[in-house]
């Protein structure tokens, strides 16, 4: 979208060819003829400047081109560091990081799972029940000795679960839990001897395969000081004697780190360490990188930066706090049971998922399709070079100059389906790579009141800056929708980015933004309903006017078509976006409710009074059936485990209780919203004398006396949510009095938005374009924006994490646009406006996935 739309959308005004618009004025958005000084002036055109050309150019087609040169570049970068450096994200979690704002450790380009005494137990048992053994050697001095009792608290359990688990408490250096053949052990060392090179070839006889192996000397040999070349050149002739047994050690499987020494805090050093200077520190730990460097040992790098980056809170000045000792545990963790457990938060040591046949069918087609595309293309430029003339549409003709007609003719001259199919195939192989691969870094979000609030601040100022004349005068006309659809989108999307579910407050108004879209689905989609009249549109004759049966099926392609796409390509259940079967659910019970016989219309109303009364029993009826399937669970089980359509209900290890949590949340919503609709209809139709409000005009809505006394109560309405999310302090409570009351915040907004006329018929470009495509911004988040299922961040830009947020953002959005562009061209080839060939596409859709039903065991 250009930015002169977002300025000028809501105006109304649409150009003609001769420069003059629907209200007469001439050259209105043309740069062709630019006014100088208006109509008082005299209407003196001038040619258009550099500037004017410049802001043509700011379209959502040069966006996007721009977004394509990012990735390819991105590609291209993260192609060098995986090439050079390699892929291993082991090798990222033990080299380098950064702390956050909380305090808390990011590793370069992979994400933490934060493992508790559950998790860790669950892997080592894991490990165990296919007869791994799990050992752990810490050796070394102090400061490996506190690492060492930080690793043992993670597996200790309390003194009344467990006896094996502490059989061995009292020996403080080894610790045996039998049950989860796992042992660790500590032991001392100041330096390289000889005893310790014998220690490390027995370790290495009692064949203990897959160990892991911690080793490091810290201060003992630096606090005399007299660090001189004799002293640094015995040092390292010692760490080369340590070469040979860790060779042995890793041939083994084994994996052997070293701890480098951690720097200290002069200042608080006690009198007896007071020769003990980092400078010399840093000459030990660089010939330690130099020794091990060709060795099998890997430097544990990371280490050092944790200790470094905490020693302001270094106890006496030398000794790590145990916060510190506790993130260096937690990364041993991720480095140990990652590729086992396969955590959605924990990315790092973890291998990439394995491919499924479905996924390898899927791609190929859209690779048929490229390759389709590319044949066409060549042959349409060979023709062109041999002179023939190509056929050009007309009304490409009057897009595009001549000299460029036969060139823009080999790009989009022919099927347009195929074009669509070919660009949905590159955007797919776009997302596989972001979410499916470690091609692209992932990190944890970090949310912290600033990273969530101000975001929030600027895009709501931005949509305050971007706010025209509506050509509507309606309550909740297509401007406004679009426009709450846009900024509850974005709001939404920086709840997810910044992981803001941790404060309740938010998390609940986060609920109420979902509630309301939920809300206006059942308004907009009644009123639609309403508004039909009689037999108009119901598919008779040729079948060619739009029925009901004709839109329930394009809005449901809309609404699945990319989740649909994506559970395919991404091997993702249907469930997993659970935002797209939830909306298609409410709809398809909207328009059952509301198309079942009687079909009750504003125009059927009229004609037999009656039809209130049914309008009232199908509203009633359908809380009733919501409220028996709430009151059961295990009637809703046995409605929605039913095969065949099982399938779309439950998670990937066949679990409804998401399913189950999401519809509760929500379960009335819908129907209120339809409630809500059918109310404001049926008052819009009093006589003009009897008029309970009147929206036709830029007026107010009601009297003077009226609006203030409607305002108060809107306002208490939405202060009332407000100070329920911030009292309420169970989050299973809140939420279970969150569906009875979400109706009277989201009332009270919609009453706040349209009771003046100037603010009813004024509304948010920049919110109404991203309200547009709100339902693709909410999908794609999952795979190339957020990241691993949307429990991380995906970054394309490492260590600019602000930076990283803006071009990630930015691609993300353009993704979005073009995916809705193609959803849109492949709408009326889907769905076509005789409901007969919407039928047979139908059936043709389920007998393609009869295959694939089979093998996930619908059938």
């Amino acid at each position: 979208m250009e930015l002169r739309e977002l300025r000028g959308a809501g105006n109304g005004i649409s150009s003609n060819n001769s420069g003059t618009n629907a209200r007469g004025v001439t050259g209105v958005g043309e740069l062709g003829g630019i006014c100088i000084g208006g109509a008082a002036s005299g209407g003196v055109h001038r040619p258009p400047t550099k500037a004017d050309l410049f802001i043509k150019q700011l379209n959502s087609t040069n966006a996007k081109k721009v977004a394509l040169l990012l990735v390819l570049g991105f590609i291209f970068y993260h192609g060098l560091l995986n090439w050079n450096y390699g892929s291993d994200s082991c090798q990222w979690l033990l080299s380098k990081g950064r702390f956050k704002g909380d305090n808390e450790w990011q590793p370069y380009g992979c994400m933490l799972h934060k493992y508790s005494l559950t998790d860790t137990r669950r892997c080592l048992r894991y490990l165990a029940f296919f007869d791994n053994k799990n050992n752990f050697v810490f050796i070394g001095d102090a400061s490996i000795r506190l690492l060492y009792e930080r690793f043992i608290e993670q597996l200790r359990l309390p003194l009344s679960l467990s006896s094996d688990a502490n059989e061995n408490a009292s020996t403080k250096a080894h610790f045996q839990d039998k049950k989860l053949h796992m042992m660790a052990q500590y032991i001392k060392a100041e330096e390289v001897s000889p005893w310790l090179i014998d220690r490390l070839y027995r370790l290495e006889a009692e064949k203990q395969l897959s160990s892991v192996y911690i080793m490091g000397f810290s201060h003992t040999n630096l606090i005399n000081g007299n660090v001189t070349e004799d002293v640094l050149r015995h040092y390292s002739v010692n760490l080369t004697l340590l070469g040979p047994p860790i060779h042995r050690l890793v041939a083994q499987q084994s994996r052997v780190l070293w701890k480098l020494v951690d720097r200290v805090d002069e200042e608080k050093l006690p009198s007896s360490w007071k020769l003990l200077l980092n400078e010399d520190i840093d000459r030990y730990n660089h010939i330690a990188r130099n020794v091990f460097r060709y060795t099998e040992a890997t430097i544990w790098e990371s280490a050092w930066h944790i200790s470094n980056g905490l020693l302001d809170n270094a106890i006496d000045g030398y000794e790590l706090s145990q916060h510190g000792q506790r993130l260096e545990v937690q990364l041993l963790w991720n480095m140990y049971c990652n590729d086992y457990m396969n955590y959605n938060d924990g990315t790092c040591c973890s291998s990439s998922e394995p491919y499924t046949t479905l996924q390898i069918v899927a791609y190929s087609m859209f690779g048929v399709c490229i390759s389709l595309l590319s044949g066409m293309g060549i042959k349409r430029w060979l023709k062109h070079l041999r002179g023939q003339t190509l056929y050009v549409p007309v009304q490409q003709q009057q897009q595009s100059n001549p000299p460029s007609s036969a060139i823009s003719a080999l790009i989009t001259d022919y099927s347009t389906p195929l074009l669509a199919l070919s660009l949905l195939g590159l955007i797919m192989g776009y997302f596989y790579l972001c979410d499916r691969t470690n091609f692209f870094m992932k990190e944890n979000k970090y949310y912290s009141e600033f990273s969530f609030w101000i975001p929030v601040g600027y895009v709501f100022a931005l949509g305050l800056f971007f706010t025209e004349d509506s050509r509507f005068t309606k309550v909740l006309n297509r401007d406004q929708t679009d426009e709450l659809k846009g900024w509850i989108l974005l709001v939404v999307l920086i709840y997810y980015m910044t992981g803001a579910q941790r404060v309740l407050p938010i998390h609940m108004h986060i609920k109420l933004l979902i509630s309301g879209y939920f809300f206006l689905t059942g308004y907009t989609h009644f009123t639609y309903i309403w508004q039909s009249r009689g037999m108009e549109g119901r598919g008779v004759g040729n079948g060619s006017s739009k029925s009901l049966f004709v839109r329930f099926f394009q809005s449901m392609f809309r609404l699945n078509f990319l989740s649909v796409l994506l559970c395919f390509c991404m091997n993702r259940p249907y469930q997993f976006y659970y935002f797209v079967p939830l909306l298609s659910f409410w709809l398809s019970v909207i328009y059952f409710v509301l198309a079942m016989p009687p079909r009750i219309s504003s125009s059927s109303v009229d004609v037999n009074p009656l039809h209130y009364l049914y309008l009232v029993s199908k509203c009633i009826g359908c809380l009733g059936l919501i409220t028996v399937l709430f009151m059961s669970e295990v009637f809703f089980e046995r409605i929605f485990v039913t095969r065949p359509w099982k399938a779309l209900f439950v998670t990937t290890d066949d679990d409804i209780h998401e399913w189950w949590y999401q519809w509760k949340l929500d379960r009335y919503t819908v129907t209120f919203g339809m409630i809500f609709a059918a109310c404001f209809h049926i008052a819009q139709k009093s006589k003009p004398n009897n008029l309970v409000f009147d929206d036709n005009n830029h007026g107010n809505l009601f009297s003077r006396r009226t609006s203030i006394s409607v305002t108060l109560l809107a306002l208490l309405g939405v202060g009332i949510y407000t100070a329920f999310s911030f009292l309420c302090r169970n989050l299973q409570n809140c939420e279970e009095i969150h569906s009875y009351i979400l109706f009277i915040p989201i009332i009270g907004y919609v009453i706040l938005r349209n009771i003046s006329g100037i603010l009813r018929t004024r509304f948010s470009t920049f919110f109404a374009w991203f309200g547009r495509i709100s339902l693709e911004l909410f999908v794609c988040q999952y795979h190339i924006w957020l990241a691993a299922d949307r429990h991380g961040v995906l970054v394309l830009l490492p260590g600019f994490p602000t930076l990283n947020m803006i071009i990630t953002s930015f691609i993300f959005v353009c993704v979005s646009h073009e995916v809705h562009r193609l959803t849109e061209i492949l709408l009326p080839y889907a769905v076509p406006n005789d409901w007969r060939l919407v039928m047979r596409n139908f059936v043709v859709f389920l007998i393609v996935l009869i295959p694939v039903a089979r093998s996930d065991g619908m059938f």
